[in-house]
């Protein structure tokens, strides 16, 4: 028997782990020097919309908040726990070029490795992704494992998947990417008064990087449809993500959309997990799904 395992970046509903028995190992945040646990296994999906609300309210009066990375003996920790529990894992991380919490991971399971008796294994895969780039994939290991695969048929099958999943976004205000230095602060009051809306991604290697530029905000949201729906392979057998920084009326716009041009097997439309959000800022809406690889069509 295997665990599942993912940060809290990868944005699985909590309703959905329980679904799942995909279990989260929550970032933690600080707000105006208070700590705040970033995923919460208790809330309903309404609830974690009104608490998004009130997150990125928070980040639009301009309360300071600093993420942190998962520390090695966090990891340690968890991962001893279960493999105590006579269990293997399988860890999802977040994209190692996005942030060093993978890396952490991978120094904690080498010194695991190293006592003895271990006995049990830990497979890291690097989804070179955030937010449900990630939380989709630990889904499918879920529902692999309901199959009765094994830790390494499920790992194997799932580390081909990172280079096909593709995360595509636009935000509402430019000056978030200006604090995180993807955009320059000149650059991002120049954007913001000519109303130009970019379009992001992750690309090959996991990094986020610029990928279109459009004017306004409704261009913007018709872009990720486009961009969703010319590229999607065997959409009738997908989970598509959509996640949304305070956006919810509009990413039901988005999720209708879809809905009316191609027929997928199901939607997770949630709040974006606050350590990520708070990078991409209020407003922001991202869409997620496989396609045959992520050098999209235009």
């Amino acid at each position: 028997m295997f665990e599942i395992v993912v940060d809290s970046a990868a944005n699985i509903p909590a309703e959905l782990c329980k679904k799942y028995n995909i279990k989260v190992l929550s970032f933690v945040n600080q707000v105006n020097g208070k700590p705040l646990r970033c995923f919460n296994p208790e809330l309903t999906l309404e609830q974690e919309r009104e608490k998004g609300h009130e997150y990125y309210n928070s980040i639009r009066s301009g309360v300071d908040i600093k993420t942190g990375l998962i520390s090695i003996g966090d990891f340690e920790d968890y991962f001893r726990e279960i493999m105590e529990a006579d269990k293997d894992i399988i860890y999802i991380s977040l994209s190692s070029n996005i942030s060093g919490t993978n890396n952490s991971a991978r120094i904690a399971m080498e010194d695991l490795m190293s006592e003895p008796p271990c006995g049990r294994k830990i497979r890291i895969i690097d989804a070179l992704n955030a937010s449900l780039g990630q939380g989709i994939l630990a889904i499918y290991a879920s529902e692999m494992r309901d199959k009765n695969m094994d830790v390494d048929e499920v790992a194997d099958i799932i580390e081909t998947y990172p280079p096909k999943m593709n995360g595509v976004f636009t935000v509402g205000d430019l000056k978030y990417l200006s604090k995180t230095g993807r955009l320059s602060g000149a650059a991002a009051v120049i954007g913001n008064i000519l109303n130009i809306k970019p379009i992001l991604r992750g690309n090959k290697e996991g990094f986020i990087v610029q990928f279109k530029k459009c004017r306004g905000r409704k261009a913007a949201l018709n872009t990720l449809i486009d961009l969703l729906c010319n590229n999607i392979v065997d959409p009738e057998n997908q989970i598509i993500g959509i996640a949304h920084a305070d956006a919810y009326e509009e990413s039901l716009y988005v999720m209708e959309e879809v809905q009316k041009r191609i027929k997928v097997r199901e939607f997770i439309n949630t709040s974006y997990d606050y350590c990520t959000g708070h990078h991409v800022g209020p407003d922001t809406i991202a869409i997620f799904f496989m396609a045959k690889d992520r050098e999209l069509e235009k």
